[in-house]
């Protein structure tokens, strides 16, 4: 059940109204938006009190009380009509602005991340994304520098001012991770690993989930539900691309995620069109696409020297070509009425 708190209520009272809901025998989720706040009832209605007398007995503070019927109840646009906006370091997600995470794929080395982080933030970048710990398909590859990639990840923020969006791989790396970056990312491989989603959660930093490699979008709605219902309400959606029987490309991008998500949650969508792609030559398209059909963020991989990268050299765009995107993006945003 959702219940809609009254604008301007006390403190006092928005806790009194918590503690019946608690006192019915069910769990209160507070999603605070910008005009109004609603709380999400997590509970059996039909093992429990019912929550229809909160507004009769709470007439100056709940204004309605409404069931939900999806199965992903918190992350529902029912739970919450109006659109969730992150801030990261002052940078909002989910605003009129669409804005732009841009950085390596690995954190190779200090002189490549802080060239990057330089050249992306000159550009127009908000955010910068680099891997400290890299999933990868092969024990063999490069498996990123782990803390001391962290380290230079806090060095690039400090230096530059952006936002830091990084991988969690593992639930022992939860607080570690959250104490470097402002953004936790939960990988295609791990869309589905709950308890790395709630250790996620529970750290409090806002978490970027990728769709998985075969995930239907209800699945993925459902994964996110474990970020919300663990009291974290800083969900992002994250399309990167899903498998399918085409090899022309790394990935199938599937830009019609954004209108679904837009239509389905709150929560903001943001591409990734380099994992989507797997070809810096068509990151351009996928990103002039992703930002007409309403995409709230753009993650980009950007390296000083792509054919030399530790990974995914194929699909990075250099320093000059992300300038140059930067440059294309302007009428399309102007298009779709984004900044």
């Amino acid at each position: 059940m959702i219940i809609v708190l009254k604008p301007k209520i006390s403190k006092r009272e928005e806790a009194a109204v918590v503690r019946e809901i608690k006192r019915l025998g069910y769990i209160p989720h507070i999603m605070r938006g910008v005009a109004r706040t609603v709380i999400g009832a997590i509970g059996d209605e039909l093992t429990h009190q019912s929550l229809e007398s909160l507004p009769t007995n709470f007439p100056n503070a709940v204004e309605s009380v409404m069931p939900v019927q999806k199965r992903y109840k918190l992350v529902s646009r029912e739970a919450h009509p109006a659109n969730s906006t992150i801030d990261v370091r002052g940078t909002i997600i989910g605003g009129k602005k669409v804005q732009i995470m841009a950085g390596p794929c690995s954190v190779e080395s200090e002189d490549q991340l802080l060239k990057t982080a330089h050249a992306v933030k000159a550009a127009g970048a908000t955010i910068l994304r680099g891997g400290a710990f890299k999933p990868r398909t092969s024990p063999y590859e490069f498996q990123g520098l782990g803390l001391k990639g962290l380290k230079l990840l806090d060095k690039a923020r400090q230096e530059t001012g952006l936002g830091i969006i990084t991988e969690l791989l593992s639930e022992d790396h939860a607080e570690m991770v959250a104490e470097y970056t402002d953004i936790i990312q939960i990988g295609a491989r791990n869309s589905q690993n709950f308890q790395l989603l709630i250790a996620a959660a529970k750290t409090g930093k806002p978490v970027l989930l990728k769709r998985g490699l075969s995930m239907r979008i209800e699945e993925w709605l459902l994964a996110g539900e474990y970020v919300l219902s663990n009291n974290n309400p800083n969900l992002l959606f994250c399309e990167r691309g899903i498998r399918t029987f085409e090899t022309y490309t790394r990935n199938t991008l599937d830009l019609s995620t954004i209108p679904i998500i837009k239509k389905e949650s709150h929560s903001p969508i943001v591409i990734d069109p380099s994992q989507g792609a797997g070809r810096a030559d068509l990151v351009m398209s996928m990103c002039k696409g992703a930002v007409a059909m309403g995409a709230d963020a753009l993650l980009i991989e950007v390296h000083p020297n792509p054919a030399k990268a530790l990974s995914d050299a194929a699909q990075q765009l250099s320093l000059e070509m992300f300038a140059r995107l930067m440059t294309e993006l302007k009428p399309f945003l102007a298009a779709a009425g984004r900044e």
